[in-house]
C-alpha cells in the first residue's frame, strides 16, 4: 500500500466516525484545518498531478520533465525537485515501472521519507524546562506575521495552563510594541516593554527577571525584524541571548523563526540568513492558507534540516496548528486519484 492510500484509509475512516473523545475531536478539527488551509496548494499540486497522469498512458522523458516542473512551481525547491525526480527515474528503470499512478505513489512516499529523515526528529511543542521559566526567542523579518504568531503561541500555552509573559524586544519598528500590547491585553498576559528605539537586550533582561521572580512558565521574547547586515543581526541576537542566559541558565531554550509561506523561495533565503547567526530550533510557517505553493515546508527541511514546528492555516487563534507531516501530505493531496 502506498503512503497516500494509507493516509486516505487512516484519515478517511476517522472522518466517518463520530468523535467520541476530546482527543478524537481535536484530531478531527486539526485535519479539517489542514484540508481547508492547503486548498490553494492542493489545486496547484494535486490537481496538476492528476491532470498529468491522465494525459499519459505510460511515463516517458516528457512526463518526468513536467513532473519536475510541477514540483518546482510548488516551491519544493530546485535541488529537492531534481533529487526526487532522479530517484524516481532510477527506481522506475530498476523496477520496470511505467504507469503514472505508480510513479506518483512513489513520489509521495519519497517526499515523506525525505522530510522525515532530514535533520533531527523532534516534538513540535515547546520543550519546557523543569526548573524556572522556559524562554522562547522569536525571530523573523518584518511582515511575516511575527506578532500574530507570538499571540497565537501565547494563547496556545495559556490554554494549556501555563503562565505566559511576553517581552517586546522589537523596539525599532514603529508600532511593534503597541501591536503586541493589544494582543497582550486581549489574552490577559503581561507585556514587558522598554523605551522606543531602546536596547532590545535590556527588555529581554527585564522580561527574564520578571518571569523568574513571579513564577512564570513561559517567556516569549520578540526580536527586531530587520535584516540589514548579518553582523548587526548577529550582534543583536547574540547580546539578547547572553543577557537571557545570565538571568536564566540555558536560555533561550527555544528559538523559533517565523516564515511567511507566500514569500516562497525568499523564505528559504531568510531562514539561511537567520540560521547563520543564531541557533534556530524550529520554524513557524504562517499564511499557508494564502499560498498555492505549499511545498515550501519540504524545501526548508531539505536545505536547513530544521523542523517545522507549527503551521498557520487560517486567521483564527486555533489555526496555528502543530505541524503533522501525515496531515500535511493528506491535505496537499486530498482526493487526488493520481496517487
Amino acid at each position: 500500500m502506498g503512503l497516500f492510500a494509507f493516509l486516505k484509509s487512516k484519515f478517511g475512516k476517522k472522518k466517518e466516525e463520530t468523535a467520541s473523545t476530546p482527543e478524537a475531536k481535536q484530531q478531527e478539527e486539526s485535519l479539517a484545518s489542514y484540508e481547508k488551509g492547503l486548498e490553494k496548494s492542493r489545486k496547484n499540486f494535486a490537481s496538476r498531478l492528476e491532470e498529468l497522469s491522465k494525459r499519459y498512458a505510460k511515463v516517458n522523458e516528457e512526463y518526468f520533465e513536467e513532473l519536475e516542473q510541477i514540483l518546482i512551481e510548488s516551491d519544493v525547491g530546485v535541488a529537492l525537485a531534481l533529487h526526487l525526480i532522479e530517484n524516481l527515474l532510477d527506481w522506475a528503470n530498476e523496477e520496470k515501472v511505467s504507469e503514472p499512478k505508480q510513479i506518483n505513489e512513489k513520489l509521495v512516499d519519497d517526499m515523506f521519507v525525505d522530510y522525515a529523515t532530514k535533520g533531527d526528529s523532534i516534538e513540535n511543542e515547546v520543550r519546557f524546562v523543569e526548573d524556572g521559566p522556559t524562554v522562547l526567542l522569536v525571530c523573523g523579518v518584518n511582515g511575516v506575521g511575527k506578532t500574530t504568531s507570538i499571540a497565537k503561541l501565547a494563547y496556545r500555552y495559556k490554554n494549556q495552563g501555563k503562565k505566559v509573559v511576553l517581552a517586546a524586544g522589537d523596539t525599532f519598528r514603529a508600532g511593534a510594541v503597541e501591536q503586541l500590547q493589544v494582543w497582550a491585553d486581549r489574552l490577559g498576559v503581561p507585556l514587558i516593554k522598554g523605551k522606543e528605539n531602546g536596547d532590545p537586550a535590556s527588555v529581554a533582561y527585564d522580561g527574564a527577571k520578571f518571569a523568574k521572580d513571579n513564577g512564570y512558565d513561559l517567556l516569549i521574547v520578540d526580536t527586531a525584524g530587520r535584516l540589514q547586515t548579518k553582523n548587526n543581526l548577529m550582534q543583536e541576537l547574540g547580546k539578547i541571548s547572553r543577557v537571557l542566559s545570565k538571568e536564566i541558565p540555558g536560555a533561550p531554550h527555544e528559538s523559533f523563526l517565523i516564515i511567511d509561506a507566500t514569500t516562497g523561495q525568499n523564505g528559504i533565503l531568510q531562514a539561511k540568513a537567520f540560521s547563520e547567526v543564531t541557533s534556530i530550533t524550529g520554524i513557524v510557517i504562517t499564511k499557508m492558507d494564502g499560498t498555492s505553493k505549499g511545498g515550501i515546508l519540504l524545501a526548508i527541511r531539505d536545505e536547513l534540516g530544521v523542523p517545522v514546528r507549527f503551521i498557520g492555516l487560517g486567521e483564527k487563534m486555533e489555526d496555528l496548528r502543530e505541524f503533522d507531516l501525515d496531515q500535511y501530505l493528506y491535505g496537499l493531496l486530498l482526493g487526488n486519484e493520481a496517487v
